[in-house]
């Protein structure tokens, strides 16, 4: 699969966890399960100030779009954004939510000026609303009924959008859709788990960023590339550690994993953060990045990758 290919067209990855039945999910203590997407704290932009989506016209159906700055077909798809928003703007809540990885506030400003966007923009600081509504990668609309329940997603801004939105405008109540992706709560905490005892090394990425950010980031893909690159060596130096990798799962499946860790030669092994749990768990905001993770608590944080020495030191 070429790398164009993997971006425009993002793999939606399935996942089959067996041993917990629903009944297992419902009788976990509150902070053990997903976030309920309507009690996710974001921030509005460009004042900051809280937001959750429960605060929305209740009413109305919604309809959520998660977007990135450096994203090139979010780009392509902000003016029928905007159409959509004066077309129905009255009639349907609009949420645009910037995903808030490897982001600078001022390039969200500009694209607001540039597509002279006027529907309210939020940021997901923590990643939390993309982890409850499934986000596999951007550009990803998500559509909620009256009840506030998922009835549609999609990577596309087309026709079938159009529909979908002008149905519910028009105050159709569509179904809830039936079918799911979604990482159960009982899996998340199966994961977390391997992260709770002992002291690790783990080194956080992306398999596109060196590549996909070259153009509208070339410093991010620098730094990307480089610390990709100074992982072995890095490694080498403190050998009695245990180190492993993340990358994230936006636009990656198992194919794409495996060309990153041939182009980098990885002695280090990786693993791809299914629907985004670690990322968000260890709130991981800006990649390259390696934390020292001890009995599941984050206590150091290293993003600059120049000098693997003093790096090593500070990791002894």
């Amino acid at each position: 699969m070429s790398k164009l290919v993997r971006f425009v067209l993002p793999l939606v990855a399935c996942m089959a966890f067996s041993g917990w039945a629903q009944s297992d999910y419902k009788n976990l203590p509150d902070d053990k399960k997903l976030p309920d997407y309507k009690t996710v704290q974001l921030q509005q932009f460009p004042t900051l100030q809280p937001f959750t989506l429960a605060s929305l016209d209740q009413t109305k159906p919604t309809y959520i779009k998660f977007w990135a700055s450096w994203c090139q077909p979010c780009m392509e798809q902000m003016p029928h954004f905007e159409k959509l928003y004066q077309d129905y703007g009255d009639k349907v809540n609009f949420v645009a939510v910037n995903i808030n990885i490897n982001e600078k506030r001022q390039e969200i400003s500009k694209v607001q000026q540039r597509f002279k966007l006027s529907m309210p923009i939020y940021l997901d600081q923590q990643g939390q609303l993309a982890l409850a509504l499934g986000l596999v990668g951007t550009p990803y609309s998500v559509l909620l009924n009256q009840k506030g329940e998922k009835l549609y997603s999609s990577h596309e801004s087309d026709a079938a959008l159009d529909g979908f939105i002008s149905r519910l405008a028009q105050g159709q109540q569509l179904p809830a859709e039936t079918v799911t992706s979604d990482m159960t709560a009982a899996a998340q905490q199966k994961l977390l788990a391997n992260y709770q005892t002992g002291e690790q090394l783990v080194f956080f990425t992306a398999t596109w960023c060196d590549w996909y950010l070259a153009e509208s980031r070339p410093e991010m893909a620098k730094q990307c590339k480089d610390a990709q690159a100074g992982l072995n060596q890095l490694a080498a130096l403190l050998p009695q550690k245990n180190w492993s990798g993340v990358v994230n799962h936006l636009w990656t499946d198992d194919k794409a994993l495996a060309e990153f860790n041939a182009l980098y030669q990885m002695k280090v092994p990786f693993q791809i953060d299914s629907y985004g749990v670690l990322f968000q768990h260890f709130n991981v905001r800006s990649i390259p990045v390696l934390l020292k993770i001890k009995d599941g608590k984050k206590v150091a944080e290293i993003s600059d990758f120049s000098n693997p020495q003093q790096i090593a030191k500070q990791l002894q």
